[in-house]
């Protein structure tokens, strides 16, 4: 009781607990890697790779070919929607977008997404109407 009180005071306090709008991330990737295409981000997103065991992945795999629906993990668990537009949460919390990105990347890709990856995959899911 005492540590869940302490969590929620602390959640309160500013810049502990920063909900920031979609366009601010992707501004933030933008400072970095220059401008953003959505017409980029829109390719990576349907992009297929064939893995060794050849198996054909994407980001469509668990996301769906639409950004707005309901996705699922190989696992079967619900994946909400990934363009903002159908999911208000998604691209608010810098961390959870960086910790999603580098699991979703190194699992898709093999590799880290590049900053210029994630500011077009953004750009192209603020696109999403």
């Amino acid at each position: 009781m005492t540590r869940l009180f302490l969590l929620s005071f602390l959640a309160m306090l500013p810049g502990l607990a920063t909900a920031e709008s979609p366009q601010q991330i992707l501004a933030a990737y933008q400072q970095q890697a220059g401008s953003a295409s959505a017409t980029r981000g829109e390719k990576f997103f349907f992009a297929k790779l064939a893995k060794p065991n050849g198996e054909s992945v994407g980001c469509s795999s668990c996301h769906t070919e639409n950004p707005k629906a309901i996705g699922k993990t190989r696992a079967h668990k619900t994946i909400e929607p990934l363009a903002p537009v159908a999911n208000r949460e998604r691209f608010t919390d810098p961390a959870k977008v960086e910790k999603w990105f580098k699991r979703n990347c190194k699992d898709v890709l093999e590799r880290e997404c590049t900053v210029q990856e994630k500011a077009d995959f953004v750009a192209f899911l603020i696109s999403v109407k």
